[in-house]
C-alpha cells in the first residue's frame, strides 16, 4: 500500500523544520527579573539561584546596560534585605530601594527600558506572610490598602507597571481606582491573577528572604489542584482593570495558561519560577540534561500554550548565548 500521507517529509532538515515551526519565541516576549538590596558595590551571588545575584542599584544600572544591548529592555523589580516590620512599612516607602531604583533606571535609560515592579508585603514584614496578620490570620482588605500604597509609591517613582503577587481578593480593583485617583492611569497592572501555592517557589524564598514565619500561603494563594477556580480568579482580575494575567508557576501549569488562552483577549504572561529555573541548572551541572535544550524546549512550551510574555531567569543567558 502506497503511503499518501507522510508528516516527516516537512521534518527533513533544520530548513525546513524551522520554516513550518508553529511555535516562536522572541526577545520580545522575556521579562528578567531582578533582585534589589539597599547599599552600594555589591553583586551577590544567590546560592540556590546559578547564575542570578543580588544588586544594589548602581550595579543593577550596570547590569541593566547590559542586558538592554541584547535586547532585555524589560525587568521586574523585587526589593530585598529592607528592614521589616510587623506591617512591612518599607515597603511604600519612597527612600526604599526599588523607587530609588525606579529613580535611577528611568534617569539613565528613559523609555528605552520598561519598569515593572512586584507589589507584595512577604519581603518586608517580619511574619513573611504577604498581607498584615492578626491571630495567626491573613488579613485581606487592611492588606489591600497597604498594597495600594505600595503600588502608588512605585508609580509615583516612575514604574510603567506594578504586578501585584499578593493574591488578596479585591486587589486589582482598589490598586486600578487608586492609580487613577492620583494621576497613574497610564501605569499598567500584570495581575498575578493566577497564582499556586506551590513548591516551586523554594530557591526565591532564600533569594527573597520571604518565607512565612508560620504556616503556609494556601489560604490565600491557589490550591494546585483546582483548575475551575483559576480561570474564576483570571476573569474577576480582567474585571477588575487588570491589564495582563499571569499564570505561576508555568511549568506544571501548561492547562492552565492554555485554557486562560480560550478564555480571554488579554495578554497572558507565565512566570518561569525558581525551582523550574534551578533545576535545569544543577541537573546540567550534573551531567544530567542539555541546558540549552532543556531551556528552549521549556521556552517554547510557554509560548505554544499561550504566553505572550515569559517572566524567566534563563532570559540573560539565552541571549547572551544566543541559544534562540
Amino acid at each position: 500500500m502506497e503511503l499518501l500521507h507522510r508528516p516527516r517529509r516537512t521534518r527533513k532538515n533544520a530548513i525546513i523544520r524551522e520554516a513550518v515551526a508553529e511555535t516562536r519565541v522572541h526577545p520580545a516576549q522575556f521579562i528578567y527579573p531582578y533582585f534589589v538590596k539597599p547599599g552600594r558595590g555589591m553583586t551577590d551571588p544567590i546560592l540556590a539561584m546559578p547564575g542570578i545575584s543580588h544588586f544594589t542599584v548602581d550595579t543593577l544600572l550596570k547590569d541593566v546596560e547590559v542586558g538592554l544591548k541584547l535586547g532585555l529592555n524589560k525587568v521586574l523589580l523585587f526589593g530585598v534585605q529592607e528592614p521589616k516590620s510587623e506591617e512591612g512599612d518599607a515597603a511604600w516607602s519612597e527612600r526604599s530601594v526599588v523607587p530609588s531604583a525606579i529613580r535611577e533606571l528611568k534617569k539613565v535609560f528613559g523609555e528605552d527600558l520598561y519598569v515593572i515592579t512586584d507589589v507584595c508585603l512577604c519581603a518586608y514584614t517580619t511574619h513573611g506572610h504577604c498581607g498584615l496578620v492578626h491571630d495567626h490570620h491573613v488579613l485581606n482588605d487592611e492588606s489591600v490598602e497597604r498594597l495600594v500604597k505600595m503600588a502608588l509609591a512605585h508609580a509615583t517613582a516612575g514604574a510603567d507597571m506594578v504586578a501585584p503577587s499578593d493574591m488578596m481578593d479585591g486587589r486589582i480593583g482598589a490598586m486600578r481606582q487608586g492609580l487613577d485617583m492620583h494621576g497613574f492611569t497610564n501605569t499598567a497592572l500584570m495581575s498575578y491573577a493566577v497564582k499556586f501555592a506551590s513548591a516551586y517557589y523554594g530557591p526565591f524564598r532564600e533569594a527573597a528572604g520571604s518565607a512565612p514565619g508560620f504556616g503556609d500561603r494556601r489560604s490565600y494563594q491557589m490550591d494546585a489542584r483546582n483548575g475551575r477556580e483559576a480561570m474564576r480568579e483570571a476573569m474577576l482580575d480582567e474585571q477588575e482593570g487588570a491589564d495582563i494575567l499571569m499564570v505561576k508557576p508555568a511549568l506544571a501549569y501548561l492547562d492552565i495558561l492554555a485554557e486562560l488562552r480560550q478564555r480571554t483577549d488579554l495578554p497572558l504572561a507565565c512566570y518561569n519560577v525558581s525551582a523550574e529555573y534551578s533545576m535545569v541548572k544543577v541537573a546540567a551541572a550534573a551531567g544530567l540534561v542539555d541546558e540549552r535544550l532543556m531551556t528552549l524546549e521549556n521556552l517554547h512550551a510557554f509560548a505554544r500554550a499561550g504566553a505572550d510574555l515569559i517572566i524567566t531567569y534563563h532570559a540573560r543567558e539565552v541571549l547572551e548565548k544566543r541559544w534562540l
